[in-house]
Formats: structure tokens, C-alpha cells, sequence
């Protein structure tokens, strides 16, 4: 792994995680009325499309980095339609 891999991965594990401490706190308290749902709504589908690149390119950096991440985002968004 280059030295630009390494920069990737680091990147993606960053973005990646950081989605995970606003799940908890949307899970555990049920509140969600400062989230943005036009926001999440349309980095949801950003995060979507950046998989559907990944699986294009058959890069799996991309690929295991936006599907977690798709899942994380698209869990608050849920959470955020049905907690109102």
C-alpha cells in the first residue's frame, strides 16, 4: 500500500466513523429536530452514488467506506423521518 493509500484509508475511516456518535445520540435520546432532513436526505444519496462509483471502478476502499457509511447516514435519516 502507497503512500496515497494509506491517505485514503485514514480519510475514509475518519469520515466514516465520525457518522457513528450521531447515530448513539439520535438512537438513545429519539431527538432529532435540529438534524436537517433536506441535508441528510441529500448526503444519503451522495454516500448512494459514491458506492455505485466504487462498485463501478471495482475499488474497495471506496466501495467498504461508503457502504458503512451509507448505512450510518441512512440510519439517522430514518430516525429523523420517524422521530420527526
Amino acid at each position: 500500500m502507497d503512500g496515497h493509500d494509506w491517505i485514503g484509508s485514514i480519510a475514509a475511516t475518519l469520515t466514516t466513523t465520525a457518522f457513528i456518535p450521531q447515530v448513539w445520540q439520535v438512537w438513545r435520546t429519539r431527538h432529532t429536530h435540529d438534524i436537517s432532513l433536506g441535508m441528510y436526505a441529500i448526503f444519503t444519496s451522495g454516500v448512494a452514488m459514491w458506492l455505485i462509483y466504487g462498485l463501478s471502478l471495482g475499488s474497495w476502499p471506496i466501495i467498504i467506506a461508503n457502504s458503512i457509511t451509507l448505512m450510518l447516514a441512512g440510519a439517522v435519516l430514518v430516525m429523523k423521518i420517524r422521530f420527526g
